[in-house]
C-alpha cells in the first residue's frame, strides 16, 4: 500500500532523508547511545536534565527550549508560542510551532514518534495506536495548517518503534481500524497464537500520512523491540519481566 517511502540516513543521532534536505530544520531521532530524555515518573533524577541539555545543544535550542508534552495517548495537539518549565508541561501528544529557537519533542519506548516540516512550520507527534487511530496525525497536519503551512508540502518521518515481527495484539485490536476503513486489515496478520493479531503499525501510520496528504514520509526501518541494545523498549521490558527504563526522544525545529 506504501508508495514513495524515503530511507533514513545512518547518522548518529538518526535522520531522515526528507527532513534533512530541509535548510530552515534541524531534527534528530536520539537513541538509547544519547540517553533516556524523559521526565516522565523521574522529575526528581538529576541525570535527565544534562541529558536534554546535550539534545538541545544538537538541534541549536537553548536548554529550556526542547519542550515535550505529558504524553496520554490522546488525539490532542498543543500550539507552541511560550516556553514551559517540565513540570508545567501540558497534557498532550502532539506539538507544532512555527516559533524559531523551540524545540518540539516526543517520547516513545515503541509507539510511533512522527516529525514534521512545513515552511517556517514544524511539529512532533506521538503515535501510539490509540492516538493513531484517534486523530493525532490528522490533528498535527490541521494545526499546522492553521499556522500557515501547505498540507501538500508538509515533510513527515517515522522515528524507531516496534514493527509488525514484535507486536502482538489481542483479538479486540482490529475493530477500531477496520471501522475506520475495511482496508486496514491490511495491517493485520494472524499470530501463532489463537485469537491474536501481528499488527503494522508504522505501516498504517506511514500509510495514514499519504492518505493525508503529506509531501513525503520517511521511514526509520529500526524496530525497537528487537534492537534493545540500541533502543528503549516497553514491549521488550515487559516480555524479559524488567521494569521499564526510559524514551527515547525524537525532536525537531526550526533553524535559526
Amino acid at each position: 500500500m506504501l508508495r514513495g517511502i524515503i530511507i533514513f540516513r545512518m547518522t548518529v543521532p538518526l535522520t531522515a532523508e526528507n527532513l534533512a534536505a530541509l535548510p530552515h530544520v534541524r531534527h534528530a531521532f536520539f537513541t538509547r547511545d544519547q540517553g533516556n530524555g524523559g521526565f516522565s515518573g523521574q522529575e526528581d533524577k538529576s541525570d535527565v536534565v544534562p541529558i536534554r541539555a546535550r539534545m538541545a545543544a544538537h538541534l541549536g535550542v537553548a536548554p529550556q527550549n526542547l519542550l515535550s508534552g505529558y504524553q496520554v495517548h490522546s488525539p490532542d495537539v498543543v500550539t507552541v508560542t511560550d516556553i514551559w518549565q517540565p513540570e508545567d508541561r501540558p497534557r498532550c501528544d502532539a506539538l507544532v510551532t512555527g516559533r524559531r529557537g523551540v524545540a518540539l519533542g516526543v517520547l516513545t519506548a515503541d509507539c510511533v514518534p512522527v516529525l514534521f516540516a512545513g515552511e517556517g512550520v514544524v511539529g512532533a507527534a506521538h503515535a501510539g495506536w490509540r492516538g493513531a487511530v484517534g486523530g493525532v496525525l490528522e490533528n498535527t497536519l490541521a494545526a499546522m495548517e492553521k499556522l500557515g503551512a501547505r498540507r501538500d508540502a508538509v515533510h513527515t518521518a517515522l522515528g524507531p518503534c516496534i514493527w509488525q515481527g514484535s507486536y502482538e495484539v489481542g483479538s479486540e485490536f482490529p475493530a477500531p481500524f477496520l471501522a475506520e476503513n475495511p482496508c486496514n486489515e491490511a495491517f493485520f496478520r494472524v499470530s501463532s497464537r489463537d485469537g491474536r493479531y501481528m499488527f503494522d503499525l508504522p505501516g498504517y501510520v506511514a500509510e495514514k500520512l499519504r492518505q493525508l496528504g503529506v509531501g513525503s514520509v520517511a521511514m526509520s526501518p529500526a524496530d525497537t523491540c528487537a534492537a534493545p541494545e540500541r533502543f528503549f523498549s516497553h514491549r521488550y521490558s515487559t516480555l524479559r519481566g524488567e521494569k521499564r527504563s526510559g524514551n527515547l526522544m525524537s525532536a525537531i525545529a526550526l533553524a535559526g
